[in-house]
């Protein structure tokens, strides 16, 4: 029984090293990403346009995106099919 003994404690503290080793490597893995974070400037964001409002409003900026399109098709500078298409987005709120 003596000869049995060995290897399965020899595995055991094999098994149990791993696992304290792989735990620290976790815990300093963590740590690390956490300063990377820490030390990272936050990533820009562009501004979202506004939500729609409900009930079919138009917001401010919406109407007035839509004058100055309705004043460049006047003037020549947006034909019919383009004119349609911007009107269309920002109807969309795109």
């Amino acid at each position: 029984m003596r000869g049995r003994r060995r290897p399965l404690m020899t595995a055991a503290m094999v098994g149990g090293t791993a696992y304290v080793a792989g735990k620290a490597g976790a815990k300093s893995g963590a740590a690390q990403a956490q300063e990377q974070q820490q030390q990272a400037p936050p990533p820009q964001q562009d501004a979202a346009p506004p939500p729609p409002q409900a009930g079919g409003a138009l917001s401010q900026d919406s109407m007035d995106q839509l004058q100055k399109l309705a004043q460049l098709h006047e003037q020549g500078i947006l034909t019919d099919a383009e004119f349609e298409v911007q009107k269309q987005k920002i109807l969309q709120g795109m």
